[in-house]
């Protein structure tokens, strides 16, 4: 039985409301027709948390650095004393992407090529506050929403077979809301087009800005469905959970992604909130935030459950 897609708004909290229309006017505001960023406008918006070796709500942060020649790092994430959670590591940043020309191309290998050298490191490398004896990488999750779904995916693919690590074993995707695309316009896309916090102009601006210069939505970076899907994808590709947003436009190359999958033979579970739009963890006064909370806990313990360890995800 086919579903019938929602035709009338999410009744959303005021607050929310207000947050989201700030969002998309600060976001139209820094954007340049020219596929640049006004990053001196965007560093008023664009707040960063400092480290810290006292534990803020039981969690220690520190910056490890990866590579210095290219200002590559990352901030990690670890739990207090006797506390047994999950240490996360936020994606890397790199200062040099400041330097390089509108749609270089250069911006498409280095974000993935990041990902994955940092994966690299944590295999090879003795890491200050870092216990091994703890943290079991054997049993690593990679995690991104929105673009960062679709890093994950990419980085993803290239730790299935590309690379022989230590230690490291990459044993679970998620992938919340992954920001896919195509030169085709899905339906979600058109009866969305002006959604909840990403419209389809948005969307458009942002491909036209990542990829290289003369390619298109087909490219394989946008639509990871496209001839290259069957090459990819390793034997070791990890299982992989898919959110899924009813009030979100890339819903459908979403769904695709997680029918891909499945279809491939790959393990792979698929999570729908029909009321939300793209981005709505961010507002813990959705009950839907606690959902996927609890959604990506539960596959964590599915696929590899300790009791006695801690697991890692990136």
């Amino acid at each position: 039985m086919t579903k019938t897609p929602p035709t009338s708004p999410p009744d959303l909290p005021c607050k929310v409301r207000l947050l989201l229309s700030l969002l998309t006017l600060v976001i139209n505001t820094v954007r340049r027709s020219n596929g640049t960023i006004n990053r001196r406008l965007m560093s008023l918006f664009d707040l960063k948390a400092s480290p810290s070796s006292k534990p803020n709500n039981r969690v220690k942060t520190s910056d490890v650095m990866v590579d210095p020649t290219r200002n590559l790092w990352f901030r990690l994430y670890v739990p207090a004393a006797a506390i047994t959670t999950t240490t996360f590591r936020r994606a890397p940043r790199r200062g040099r992407l400041r330097q390089l020309p509108p749609r270089s191309g250069a911006y498409l290998s280095l974000q993935y090529e990041d990902g994955f050298d940092v994966l690299k490191f944590i295999d090879q490398t003795t890491i200050d506050g870092f216990d091994l004896n703890n943290v079991d990488i054997t049993r690593c999750f990679l995690a991104g929403d929105s673009a960062g779904g679709n890093l994950a995916h990419h980085v993803a693919v290239k730790a299935s077979d590309l690379h022989e690590f230590g230690k490291m074993r990459v044993v679970g995707l998620i992938a919340i809301q992954p920001f896919f695309g195509g030169k085709e316009r899905t339906e979600s896309e058109t009866r969305l087009s002006k959604g909840l916090a990403l419209s389809l102009e948005q969307t458009d601006w942002y491909w036209k800005t990542f990829l290289p210069e003369g390619s298109d939505r087909d490219h394989a970076a946008a639509n990871v469905l496209g001839k290259e899907w069957k090459d990819v994808l390793g034997v070791k590709f990890p299982a992989t959970i898919v959110f899924v947003g009813g009030f979100d436009l890339l819903q459908d190359w979403q769904r695709r992604y997680y029918e891909g999958l499945k279809k491939s033979g790959k393990e792979a579970y698929l999570i729908e909130y029909p009321n939300s739009f793209h981005g709505f963890y961010a507002f813990p006064e959705l009950k839907e935030s606690s959902f996927l909370v609890k959604e990506v806990r539960d596959f964590i313990e599915k696929l590899c459950y300790a009791p006695s360890g801690i697991s890692f995800l990136i």
